[in-house]
């Protein structure tokens, strides 16, 4: 395979399930192509990538890190991404920048349960990819079982590059096919197509600590990857927000159109406020080390300096805003501050970290004047543990964890509310309807806009997603639910922009008074490998937890169970697995999303919310009354209302279809 392009430049990203051997590859990549002169590794806590001290300690990665390096024909910018599960949230905001990413499976353990999700989010946002199978050189590694393996789990459009035969590569494309039976062969400008547009897998098999497999896996990827057409125009996606050293705030984004220059002023909107800032300093980082740039083209990841509010997922220029992760916070923990600490000053210290990892949340609760952080697992409270300390000089604590529920509704509601004391005026009405699991939040009018203004259909649209609705069985944020706006009114005189706040989230809290509610968990997917003598007690334990187990797959001497289970009685069981199987047993689990709670009373018992008494989430309406206000109960507003939207559920359709959001 001979690369006889033009120069280009890609951006590939390294993934893995955690101790796949990930960041060994990356080593091994960076010191083939001549970026290192010395090759470090994991074990000897030396690898350049792993940069923070506790990475280092712990051997695995925590941070994505960018590095540089030449290819033939080829400029590549690196990024190794995390693979422990905790850390999946920086690996997912990475994706959405790479032109390809490298998936790396361990040769001893094949394809694992997060192995799986980073799949399902490879396809999401619709990366290439080439697969690394290393660690071959251990006992236990077959490559025709993995191969199988790869095929049965991931796709059948995995190919073995090792040794290609031309036929498997046909089988994924028509045009491969032709041009196999016409030519006897297929041409590299035709896999490199496929493989841009996801109809071939290429995979490879080596040892990266031992370099063996690496050079033929660099060229390859020199010959099969392609680099994006990029517009004239300037455009740049944010894709990480951290501080460097001395304290310095840093927006890392890709250039995905036109140029970006220093000193270039930028545009952009966040927290409902314009912002007017200039890019002051281009870095391209390669480890720890970077150099300034001028200007950074399109393909280009930079650190730019400079942009105080800017976000992970906020598009510049002509770049659209990033959809929403997929992964989401499972487990809250209340943050223990040391004596002497002020809440509200170590809240705002806490910020800073917050928004430096979108799927960390930081929780303020009024009540009982409490600090409450939300994050995927232990290992990431270490880490924030750590950094607390190390940045802010806070020796903090943690109380015992629970989970992180949500809430969405069973069947449509009608949900209004308004909001009408004195020189004041906002009603609003929101049909309410369910939508599949994973959802989100979606929006939609059914009201013409010389009945409303434009301007206050956007307005409550803007109320309906500036926060998180709480549900009523326990408090937990609503998702997967659709708002259609149906009816609504404002004052010529009196109508001001916080009174349709008030009428918004009025009418989502009085629906969901009268809705017929569900109460939703996070489940992990798993896979369980135990010595076949244990296998019964692992079925009991996994069907005693709620979970759905598929029937055992004998692998040597070892059964392997893999399914789901509720988060809450999954995340404790890897001591359980260890004791009992005497060390054997390996537990691997993704986060699979939210499902419906098996036990929903129980839990909203525990939990004892009272959604009559939350102050902060009013269900009542306020009405003008004889020159005065009164509140009207959540089950009393329907007959006190100003407008008629004409839906009458259970009696008849929605005549007109939603329009789209305007």
């Amino acid at each position: 395979m001979k690369a006889n392009f033009a120069m280009k430049h890609i951006c590939i990203g390294i993934t893995a399930h955690v101790d796949a051997g990930k960041t060994t590859l990356s080593e091994a990549m960076l010191y083939q192509a001549g970026a290192l002169k010395k090759l470090g590794r994991v074990d000897h806590q030396d690898a350049f990538l792993d940069t923070f001290a506790l990475e280092r300690a712990r051997g695995i990665t925590i941070f994505s890190k960018q590095a540089e390096f030449s290819l033939p024909h080829t400029e590549v910018t690196l990024l190794d991404t995390p693979g422990h599960v905790d850390f999946s949230a920086e690996m997912e905001r990475t994706l959405q920048v790479l032109d390809c990413a490298v998936l790396v499976i361990s040769g001893t353990d094949g394809v694992q349960a997060h192995t799986e999700t980073l799949w399902q989010l490879l396809r999401r946002y619709r990366v290439p990819v080439f697969v690394f199978v290393t660690k071959m050189d251990l006992p236990g590694a077959d490559r025709a079982a993995l191969m199988a393996d790869l095929r049965a789990h991931l796709s059948g459009a995995c190919v073995d590059f090792t040794d290609p035969d031309p036929e498997q590569i046909a089988l994924c494309d028509e045009a491969a096919l032709e041009q196999l039976l016409e030519r006897g062969k297929i041409d590299d400008a035709l896999i490199a197509e496929m493989v841009k547009n996801r109809k071939v897998f290429p995979c490879f098999f080596g040892s990266a600590l031992k370099l063996d497999g690496v050079e033929d896996f660099l060229t390859a990827l020199a010959c099969f990857t392609r680099e994006p057409v990029y517009p004239k125009e300037f455009g740049a996606k944010v894709f990480k927000i951290s501080r460097d050293a001395q304290g310095a705030r840093l927006t890392w984004l890709k250039v995905t159109g036109g140029a970006l220059r220093v000193k270039a002023p930028l545009t952009y909107r966040a927290q409902n406020q314009n912002y007017n800032e200039k890019a002051d300093q281009l870095r391209l980082y390669s480890g720890v080390k970077f150099r300034a740039l001028e200007e950074a083209g399109a393909g280009s990841v930079v650190a730019v300096t400079g942009l105080s509010h800017s976000y992970v997922g906020l598009g510049l220029g002509a770049e659209a805003e990033a959809s929403a992760p997929l992964l989401q916070p499972v487990l809250t923990y209340q943050l223990i501050l040391p004596d002497g600490a002020d809440a509200h000053s170590a809240l705002i210290k806490l910020r800073e970290l917050e928004e430096e990892d979108p799927m960390l949340r930081i929780v303020w609760d009024e009540r009982y004047g409490q600090i409450h952080v939300q994050l995927m697992g232990k290992i990431q409270l270490e880490v924030l543990r750590r950094l607390i300390l190390d940045r802010f000089g806070l020796d903090v604590s943690f109380g015992e964890g629970s989970i992180v529920y949500r809430e969405t509704i069973a069947a449509p509601v009608l949900g209004m509310g308004h909001f009408e004391p004195l020189r004041h005026y906002a009603e609003v009405q929101l049909l309410m309807e369910p939508l599949p699991l994973g959802a989100g939040i979606q929006l939609a009018s059914n009201v013409p806009t010389d009945a409303l203004d434009l301007n206050w259909q956007r307005l409550i649209f803007t109320h309906l997603l500036e926060r998180e609705h709480a549900g009523v069985l326990t408090g937990s944020p609503l998702t997967d639910v659709k708002f259609t706006l149906v009816a609504g009114r404002a004052h010529l005189k009196h109508t001001e922009g916080g009174d349709f706040r008030q009428a918004t989230y009025r009418a989502v809290r009085q629906g969901l008074m009268q809705a017929e509610n569900v109460l939703l968990e996070p489940y992990y997917d798993f896979r369980l490998e135990v010595p076949a003598e244990c296998v019964g007690r692992a079925m009991t334990d996994l069907q005693n937890m709620g979970g759905t187990v598929e029937p055992p797959q004998n692998e040597g001497e070892n059964a392997v169970l893999t399914g789901y289970a509720p988060v809450r009685t999954l995340r404790d069981y890897f001591a359980d697995v260890a004791a009992y199987t005497r060390g054997r047993g390996q537990l691997s689990c993704a986060v699979r999303g939210y499902e419906a709670c098996q036990n929903q009373d129980e839990i909203v018992a525990s939990l004892g919310y009272d959604a009559e008494r939350d102050t902060d989430n009013p269900a009542s309406s306020v009405f003008c009354d004889h020159g005065g206000s009164i509140t009207v109960p959540w089950n009393e507003v329907p007959a006190h209302v100003h407008c008629d939207s004409g839906i009458r559920l259970g009696e008849e359709a929605v005549e007109e279809a939603p329009a789209p959001l305007p």
